[in-house]
């Protein structure tokens, strides 16, 4: 019964997430999971965790079945086995935290439920969701923090970002479980405990961490929705060369700043250079606008990156520093290279972007930059802040078609505007793209699957949140005062 529960309760946690947006499942499903975990032996706890783990991302990321086998062209056998291996692998980190509690609840058998509760396993849930976004290159999707977007406790994310989110989350959670347990409906500690997070979280949205610098600058997000599947073709460049600047043309003179998505353009900058893109630049700079447009970039030596250029001039681009896994690199090479098709596409082995590189210098204002899959990590892009003054990112949805993926990165890119207080611009190939406000709020968005024009004025930002201080550290350190505090209660048996 309760392994059903387990399966259950995690295949109905990706309903708190986007395009959903039911959060308090969010505290239900986790809830339900550590009152499974309450009194399971450690073997017990591994396999409960497993089962809400093959829930959670068996729902949550089914959409990488999609991009296997529909645009990687694998059969249907292949595919599946592929996403149910990606699956089991991410299963295995709640797996690993139902273990580790287990193990140490029995070496603390004198403390008290609310120190189980609220403390141990909030603590271990917490800190392995952090391995989960590094270990490997890190996945953190579905991070539990990101479905707080739109909930009391967003307050406390530009505090401390998704990974703090996800431990209050977890703390709530822990804190209904010790209501319910104690079979009192009046568990005043529990009910405050509550209250307080909630409630501080709350007042916390209305706390203005940034301020406005210079002037509103007007902005044009152009998604051309071309098949993704013509993208490595001579027609298909052609089409995008067509469709882009069709599309454009209207919005010069009218926008100071045009954004294409990433890979707009699937050739190399060096070969369009001449030919489209100085005279597509020297156009747009002779009526006052600048076009920034994901683009391929390639040196001198052969090595090439996935980028965003400003049209036109050469020495202003960025290069994707956090590439994806199987999809803009291939690890185990000389194995893999040939399994599928979505192997050997061209282009399929980038070279990651230089660290730290600085932000962008677009329409007059220094723009934080990240394209698709590198705007699920924070702490990374906190790198370029607080210089820059807005957010800028280009993303290709495309491979994921009609799925959850789309939604949920969405909700992604909203949250990093609300930890660092800034606008952000999203441009993307099919949908969505939108413009997004400094509290992390949509403020213009497009269709999907439709060629579209997003347009609007957004306002750039000074300051610091607390959050770009201290990045995950604060986090960090709560952790590590955390374990001292469960290594000490192992030491002397007290009770909270």
């Amino acid at each position: 019964m309760r392994a059903l529960m387990a399966i259950v309760a995690g295949a109905l946690l990706p309903l708190a997430f986007a395009p959903f947006g039911f959060y308090p499942i969010t505290f239900l499903s986790l809830a339900l999971l550590f009152w499974i975990w309450r009194d399971s032996t450690p073997k017990q706890a591994l396999l409960f965790g497993l089962l809400f783990g093959i829930g959670q991302f068996g729902v949550g990321v089914s959409w990488v079945y999609v991009a296997i086998h529909t645009f990687g062209h694998a059969v249907v056998p292949l595919a599946a086995f592929l996403t149910a291996l990606f699956v089991g692998y991410l299963a295995l980190f709640p797996a690993l935290t139902g273990f580790v509690i287990a193990w140490l609840r029995r070496r603390l058998p004198n403390s008290s439920q609310g120190f189980l509760l609220i403390i141990l396993m909030p603590l271990i849930w917490s800190l392995v969701e952090w391995i989960r976004g590094w270990l490997l290159t890190g996945f953190p999707w579905l991070n539990l923090g990101y479905s707080q977007i739109d909930a009391p406790l967003r307050g406390w994310a530009p505090i401390v970002g998704v990974y703090g989110l996800n431990w209050l989350v977890a703390i709530a959670a822990g804190l209904l479980v010790w209501w319910w347990s104690s079979r009192k409906l009046l568990n005043r500690r529990a009910i405050i405990g509550l209250l307080l997070l909630f409630g501080t979280g709350q007042f916390l949205t209305m706390v203005e961490w940034t301020d406005p610098i210079g002037q509103k600058i007007s902005v044009a997000l152009v998604q051309g929705n071309i098949e993704q599947q013509t993208k490595w073709s001579r027609e298909g460049l052609q089409q995008r060369l067509n469709r882009y600047t069709s599309m454009t043309r209207p919005l010069l003179g009218k926008y100071a700043l045009i954004v294409w998505p990433e890979n707009a353009i699937s050739q190399f900058y060096d070969r369009l250079e001449e030919g489209f893109f100085k005279p597509l630049g020297e156009r747009a700079s002779k009526q006052g606008s600048e076009i920034v447009l994901g683009v391929p970039v390639r040196r001198d030596d052969g090595r090439y990156y996935t980028s965003m250029a400003v049209a036109g001039d050469s020495s202003r681009q960025y290069h994707k520093q956090h590439l994806v896994p199987f999809g803009e690199y291939l690890p185990l090479d000389s194995l893999l290279r040939g399994v599928i098709d979505f192997f050997n596409m061209p282009m399929s082995h980038f070279t990651p972007g230089p660290k730290n590189q600085p932000p962008l210098m677009v329409a007059g204002t220094p723009a934080a930059l990240t394209i698709c899959y590198e705007d699920l990590f924070g702490e990374e892009l906190r790198s370029q802040l607080p210089e820059a003054t807005i957010l800028l990112n280009g993303s290709n949805n495309a491979w994921y078609g009609d799925s959850l993926a789309a939604h949920q990165h969405l909700e992604i890119a909203r949250m990093r505007s609300l930890e660092f207080g800034r606008w952000a611009l999203r441009a993307t190939t099919n949908g969505i793209s939108v413009l997004i406000d400094p509290k992390g709020g949509i403020n213009k968005r497009s269709p999907q699957f439709e060629q579209a024009v997003v347009t609007g004025e957004v306002q750039p930002m000074q300051g610091t949140t607390p959050y770009i201080i201290w990045g995950n550290w604060l986090v960090i350190i709560l952790m590590a005062l955390g374990f001292g505090s469960v290594g000490y209660r192992i030491r002397e048996g007290a009770q909270i």
